[in-house]
């Protein structure tokens, strides 16, 4: 005799919904903008202006404005569908140029905000039987010269979701974490100044391709959970 898992709950409206943080630009734009297809989407940034205009552009949305690094978490649905954690910042060099309140900043926002808002989120993805999507990186498995703090706060990043993930099997939460490769991005802009290199797009992911591997995710029956996908661009150099 084989187990039946029963069938999800319904949302309470119309759509599934989604709060996807860091969605005014890159990655979290691009997930925001294909979920909003399917979901009423939360929309998760800093400047609320910004937020706004990104809320204009979807069919169901409205804004989740916080500095989640600093601020207290606001008020979260009591029904949450899929959160995807997507904000994230790249900050520090060498260990011995790397002073600790870069430390304290970057961790803030890639790892402290993550948990919190989960935590606060958990009854209503519970209730959704619903699914968190961390936005890692390549730099959560490997760690170079100069990239110490940033890996250092993606592999922290990943082992949370470890956590998560068998912490949440038995109320139904499934805990997926995706790591990209390099992806067109400000911050990718950022970081290929910093290491002095071209900026060559021919070598990146765009930001629909994760948005792409993200609705993958998503749509995945409940009976299974992609626990870890890994994604590079196919040119190196």
């Amino acid at each position: 005799m084989t187990d039946t898992v029963p069938p999800a709950p319904s949302a309470p409206g119309d759509r599934p919904v989604a709060l996807v943080t860091g969605a005014t630009r890159g990655i979290g734009r691009a997930v925001a903008a294909d979920l909003g297809r399917t979901h009423h989407v939360l929309v998760g940034g800093r400047d609320a202006e910004a937020v706004a205009r990104v809320v204009a552009e979807l069919p169901s949305a409205e804004p989740f404005v916080a500095d989640l690094s600093a601020d207290e978490v606001p008020p979260v649905p009591t029904w949450i569908d899929v959160l995807v954690h997507s904000a994230g910042v790249e900050q520090g060099n060498r260990i011995a140029e790397t002073p600790r309140d870069t430390w304290e900043a970057v961790f803030a926002t890639n790892v402290f905000a993550v948990a919190e808002l989960t935590r606060v989120a958990l009854p209503g993805l519970r209730a959704a039987r619903g699914l968190v999507v961390t936005i890692n990186s390549g730099s959560g498995f490997t760690a170079g010269p100069g990239g110490g703090v940033y890996a250092a706060s993606k592999f922290a990043l990943r082992a949370f979701t470890d956590a998560l993930r068998e912490e949440e099997r038995a109320n139904g939460v499934r805990v997926s974490s995706v790591h990209p490769g390099r992806t067109d991005s400000d911050m990718q802009r950022a970081l290929t100044e910093k290491l002095g290199e071209d900026y060559d797009t021919d070598y990146y992911l765009a930001p629909v391709d994760v948005a792409d591997a993200v609705r993958a995710v998503v749509d995945l029956p409940e009976r299974g959970t992609v626990e870890m996908l890994s994604i590079r661009p196919t040119r190196r150099r």
